[in-house]
């Protein structure tokens, strides 16, 4: 067994890629004033436990700044989270397969449109402070983060990439895609605009993204073709 003082050190790394989602070992060292090598130390550790998985970075997350092969990221594996949350994961997948069997499919998904409305209640006073779209997206990922989501957002083509580093709700999602359904319809109401998810943990993406498409300059030309 490692000394006590490895095992808070594990336990510091484990939790802030909990929090913060996918991490390289720099990033992480940084966070947590460890030395690189003494980070990759226990993050190897952590790997071999089955906590932790390293993967090769999101490829449109990617900031391509220097040459060489970008830094693989550490992500929080199901073994982890279930280590390191208090969930209910078990009795939430019963409780809706309970709900599915005796009053059917359209018991889910209002049980799942109930659940992104009120997500969409919580979200609505960090929106109400935007002043433009892209502080409008800003606070939504503010929103999630502050839910457990580990979010953030950052510029796509013509649009906006919503990405969540972690999904508290991953386990019941993956055998019950309705409360994705939902969760991205409550985006799209949001942001006033058609928004199209691309990844999800539930179903063994790194991180959950959505695209959320520029809802300036859709308006804009709108604005000036009616002119035209």
């Amino acid at each position: 067994m490692p000394p006590s003082e490895d095992i808070k050190t594990r336990d510091r790394l484990a939790r802030a890629i909990l929090e913060a989602g996918p991490s390289t070992a720099v990033v992480l060292a940084e966070r947590l004033k460890i030395t690189p090598a003494g980070v990759r130390r226990h993050l190897d550790a952590l790997v071999k436990d089955g906590v932790l998985e390293a993967r090769e970075p999101h490829q449109r997350s990617l900031n391509n700044r220097g040459r060489g092969r970008p830094s693989k990221v550490f992500v929080m594996t199901e073994i982890g989270s279930e280590k390191f949350e208090h969930s209910y994961d078990d009795l939430a997948v019963l409780a809706l397969k309970y709900m599915n069997s005796e009053s059917g499919a359209a018991m889910v998904s209002g049980f799942a449109n109930a659940r992104a409305e009120e997500m969409e209640r919580k979200a609505k006073p960090f929106i109400a402070k935007a002043k433009n779209d892209q502080e409008k997206f800003e606070a939504l990922a503010e929103f999630l983060t502050s839910e457990g989501f580990a979010a953030n957002v950052h510029g796509q083509g013509l649009g906006q990439e919503l990405c969540q580093h972690h999904c508290p709700i991953a386990h019941v999602a993956a055998q019950f895609p309705e409360l994705c359904e939902a969760e991205t319809a409550a985006f799209s109401r949001l942001t006033g605009t058609h928004v199209q998810r691309l990844a999800t943990i539930a179903h063994g993406d790194g991180v959950c993204t959505t695209f959320i498409p520029n809802v300036t300059k859709k308006t804009t030309t709108e604005k000036v073709g009616k002119r035209a």
